[in-house]
């Protein structure tokens, strides 16, 4: 996903108009706090937010992460959390990603995620970074036996059919589909002609949309955005549900 402009952009929020500092050093954890005392119930997050995690991709440090620790628990985590609890009970429970990385396994990358983000417990995904908002749904990577339980119903030319229709018409609404990780060639047993080829080739198979910033992310039509998403997605997670079934059995 592509930034969404420089982190000097100007944005707006409430009585404030600020502009964005210099990487390295965006906002103050005192106006954030403050900001999150207004707030009742999930209203969005402030642009602060943007310019912390613009900030942070660029002064990728523990001296930068503990300057502004406490805003990113008040305006970026917390936000996420009364999201999550807004979105429960369509939606089922979310866990917030820590936002360390475990540099044992991650040798030469930087140590703090530059997003924040969490995952659903009926399939859903929200994130937040520089870049924007995006919400995802589906599975994004399948064990062997579930891939097993997929191609064959992607085969099976009702089952198949039926998701084809379905890739079609959230692709005709605007919206993503696709798989986490791709085969180049088609999979063992599957003729490379196959008529749902590019769907045999996917080792997961999710939708997702991204938003850039924009001035609605700071309020609580931030929620309707992804809601309305997830609603849309829907047929996509029951069809998988159905067809391959989330446990690894």
């Amino acid at each position: 996903m592509k930034p969404a402009g420089p982190a000097a952009a100007r944005l707006w929020h409430g009585p404030f108009s600020i502009t964005a500092a210099r990487a390295g050093a965006p906002p103050s954890p005192v106006r954030g706090l403050l900001l999150r005392l207004w707030r009742v119930g999930f209203s969005g997050w402030p642009p602060e937010a943007v310019e912390f995690f613009a900030g942070l991709r660029a002064n990728n440090t523990k001296a930068y992460w503990s300057a502004h620790k406490a805003f990113y628990e008040a305006s970026v985590r917390e936000p996420m959390a009364e999201l999550l609890g807004e979105l429960n009970g369509e939606f089922g429970p979310g866990r917030i990603a820590r936002p360390y990385r475990d540099m044992r396994f991650r040798a030469g990358q930087s140590p703090y995620k530059t997003e924040i983000y969490a995952t659903l417990d009926h399939g859903g995904y929200v994130r937040l970074g520089a870049d924007g908002l995006t919400a995802a749904l589906g599975y994004h990577m399948m064990t062997t036996a579930q891939l097993e339980r997929y191609r064959h119903a992607v085969d099976d030319e009702t089952h198949g059919a039926r998701l084809a229709e379905l890739v079609e018409r959230l692709r005709g609404e605007g919206l993503q589909v696709g798989g986490g990780q791709t085969l180049k060639t088609a999979p063992r047993g599957y003729p490379g002609d196959h008529p749902r080829i590019g769907l045999l080739r996917c080792k997961g198979l999710i939708c997702w949309r991204q938003w850039p910033v924009a001035p609605w992310l700071s309020t609580a039509k931030a929620k309707d955005r992804v809601v309305g998403f997830l609603r849309t997605a829907a047929p996509l997670l029951q069809w998988l549900d159905q067809q391959v079934g989330p446990g690894p059995a």
